[in-house]
């Protein structure tokens, strides 16, 4: 896995498709949609949310493939034009967001 390498991930894995979706500070469960250099689909990865800021932010520390044992990792999810921005609605420690997806991008090398 290198820098910069991205795939799509569904936010929650028991929101899976829910659209808006409300995500909680704290723990997050997310599910690969695609390949993550050598993460295939399916690959649960595990991270945390905060919720303070305009926009939810999404960090990931490791990940499960399916088959395999669990990777550190060290990745966000991103999407483009503002759409992790949270809605109005969106109460303290919740962040709710028009999409259940959005793409993830390793950052740096694990240390």
């Amino acid at each position: 896995m290198h820098v910069s390498d991205a795939a799509d991930v569904e936010l929650d894995a028991n929101q899976i498709g829910a659209r808006p979706v409300t995500l909680y500070e704290g723990p997050v469960e997310s599910v690969l949609d695609g390949t993550l250099g050598t993460l295939e689909p399916a690959t649960r990865l595990y991270g945390r949310v905060w919720t303070s800021g305009p926009q939810v932010v999404v960090r990931y520390y490791e990940a499960k493939p399916p088959d395999g044992d669990t990777v550190p990792i060290c990745a966000v999810a991103r999407l483009g034009d503002g759409q992790l921005r949270k809605r109005p609605e969106s109460k303290p420690g919740t962040a709710i967001i028009e999409f259940s997806n959005a793409s993830v991008f390793v950052v740096d090398s694990f240390r």
